[in-house]
């Protein structure tokens, strides 16, 4: 693996750090309650930042939700990349890329996605889709919603098309969340096939010649897992930014609170505490970039991404309770930037799904993986 990013992947970190460290302030993000900041997203979107993923591929975008994780901005960057460009360039047909990518790019579209839940939308034989989702995030920002249905069929459907309600659910994040009942709604498929067929967690992908991010999460007949991998990858990788943003507060705040005479950094227990929040906050970066890698690549990354959410589930919210903890009292305090760290690492850890489900399912993988080598 290369860890060393491209000069475009490089840029395109650069400004999203510029843009954000200068927007969102804690001034803004507090002005903004549970809502998205409308100007940050704009911004974000008229610098390309948007548009860029389908040549930066997911490491680029990877190392953009770091930036964002930093500073917690509240903007529907990470839904719109995984659950709306990224699908739609690798496993759209021409027709959606060309009606679909511009408007995702400009902003102008929002999506989101009803993942990973499976079987709660059935596509009926009548005609339409029908279930709940009851927790999709920035849902109340998004024009479109990437839902799988029963069968693991990709389904993209308008937030205002008739048989879509969508109704205000807060999280523990202000994540603009909402709960999406469908009845009968129209949605169009994404994807090539007419029925989802697993392939090998080892299959290579052909080369194409439509844009790059079709290489980004894989290419064939399984768009959900494609996307579901990518999907764990990028928001672990925004796990990695804002357990990295809660630290540096607490390393911040350590190193110039005097206790005794002297800082509390200078505490043995401090140190140790700090040091395992960073080797903590370390392998989340380092499986996020890996799975990414490979995911860009063309290679066996189911389980990659399995590991990187696992990293982000159990030591993300790690890293956020030493964050507040390395605070001491002023932890305590809702309004203290370091507690919107926290929030964000517990609703990143419960969005993820619990270590001991992403384990489970890894090992499933890895047991199925070796019958197959051994049939």
């Amino acid at each position: 693996m290369d860890f060393h990013p491209t000069e475009e992947q490089t840029d395109a970190a650069g400004l999203a750090a510029r843009i954000f460290g200068d927007l969102a302030t804690h001034e803004r993000l507090a002005a903004a309650g549970t809502g998205s900041d409308a100007e940050l997203w704009k911004a974000l979107t008229s610098a390309g930042l948007t548009a860029a993923v389908q040549e930066i591929g997911l490491l680029g975008l990877v190392l953009l939700l770091e930036e964002q994780g930093r500073t917690t901005a509240q903007v529907p960057y990470a839904a719109t990349c995984v659950y709306g460009i990224l699908p739609v360039a690798a496993h759209g047909s021409p027709e959606q890329r060309a009606r679909l990518l511009p408007a995702l790019g400009t902003g102008e579209a929002v999506a989101t996605g009803a993942f990973p839940e499976r079987g709660r939308i059935t596509a009926t034989s009548a005609g339409g889709l029908t279930g709940t989702v009851p927790i999709v995030p920035w849902l109340r920002d998004a024009t479109h919603v990437l839902v799988p249905d029963a069968d693991r069929a990709l389904w993209l459907v308008r937030t205002d098309a008739p048989g879509v309600e969508t109704a205000a659910v807060e999280t523990t994040a202000p994540w603009s969340a909402g709960r999406l009942t469908l009845t009968r709604a129209e949605g169009e498929r994404i994807g090539h096939s007419a029925a989802y067929a697993p392939a090998p967690d080892d299959a290579r992908y052909p080369a194409s010649d439509a844009p790059r991010a079709r290489d980004a999460i894989g290419h064939g007949s399984r768009p959900y897992e494609d996307t579901l991998a990518a999907a764990r990858t990028a928001f672990a990788g925004l796990q990695a930014g804002v357990c990295a943003g809660s630290l540096a507060r607490a390393v911040q705040y350590t190193s110039t609170r005097e206790q005794f005479g002297r800082p509390l950094s200078t505490n043995q227990g401090v140190m140790l505490r700090a040091a395992d929040a960073y080797m903590d906050t370390e392998a989340i970066r380092v499986t996020a970039y890996e799975a990414a890698w490979r995911i860009d690549q063309g290679l066996a990354a189911r389980g990659h991404a399995l590991t990187a959410a696992w990293w982000a589930s159990e030591a993300g919210k790690r890293v956020v309770h030493a964050g507040q903890h390395l605070h001491g009292g002023m932890g305590a305090d809702l309004d203290h930037p370091v507690h919107r760290h926290f929030l964000w690492g517990r609703q990143l850890d419960a969005y993820l799904g619990c270590g001991s489900e992403l384990l489970a399912e890894l090992g499933a993988s890895i047991a199925s993986t070796a019958e197959g080598e051994q049939a």
